[in-house]
């Protein structure tokens, strides 16, 4: 029998050294799914903590001009169906040279964008079934078209959900809830016709808050404080 060239041995890898290389393996596909999965709980998380400074924003805007200010949420807009239910804009009532209401309430008044607003995080939608005009009585959120919209553009024109402020920063509604949550919907068509359905990985993922009389806010911590039932299928 001929030994093997001096330095040409080979080391096959053990049965305990194969096991331990399979097990790491499985641990960092286990990890990498757990993170897949919870992608769309950070982007209600991120999309609640949004909201909340875009209410606090309006808060501090009547408060500070001495108007009534709203939140405005869209509901169907004509011409970016993609960003119905994702869309949140801050307004103040339009108002004359001296600062006064040019429409003082109870009149309606024309609301004045105050920027461009913000887009909910990618898959994640307000909950129009879930979110109340009083999260203990319920009832309907109120409702305006772009045509209570000073000057709206292509983009601005629809149907929006409106939460709404008096001049000292109180909302008209205190008790009010505000609810997102993950899911998917066909962008092309309006939230009318294709609500946000609720994927099986992103089962009961919702986020929200109810606001209070002064404009503040506190966070739901759990689907049943929200109102949310198990076989929830579309929101």
């Amino acid at each position: 029998m001929i030994d093997p060239p001096c330095g040409t041995s080979k080391r096959a890898f053990t049965l305990v050294e194969m096991l331990v290389v399979i097990a790491i393996i499985s641990i960092l596909m286990t990890v990498g799914s757990i993170g897949i999965s919870s992608m769309g709980g950070k982007g209600v998380t991120s999309g609640v903590a949004t909201a909340e400074a875009l209410f606090d924003e309006a808060r501090s805007t009547a408060v500070a001009r001495n108007l009534r200010s709203c939140v405005l949420v869209a509901k169907a807009l004509t011409n970016k169906p993609d960003e119905d239910l994702r869309r949140i804009v801050v307004a103040y009532e339009e108002s004359n040279a001296d600062g006064t209401p040019k429409n003082p309430p109870p009149a309606i008044p024309k609301w004045v964008l105050s920027s461009r607003g913000v887009l909910l995080p990618d898959q994640t939608f307000f909950s129009q079934q879930f979110s109340r005009k009083d999260h203990q009585s319920g009832g309907t959120l109120d409702e305006i078209t772009h045509t209570s919209i000073l000057t709206p553009k292509s983009g601005h024109m629809g149907s929006y959900f409106i939460y709404e402020f008096n001049s000292q920063g109180i909302i008209n509604t205190p008790g009010a809830s505000f609810i997102i949550g993950s899911g998917a919907r066909n962008t092309s068509k309006p939230s009318t016709n294709q609500p946000p359905r609720v994927t099986s990985s992103a089962k009961r993922d919702f986020g929200g808050f109810v606001i209070w009389r002064n404009g503040r806010t506190s966070v739901f911590r759990s689907p049943e404080q929200m109102n949310i039932p198990e076989t929830v299928t579309e929101f």
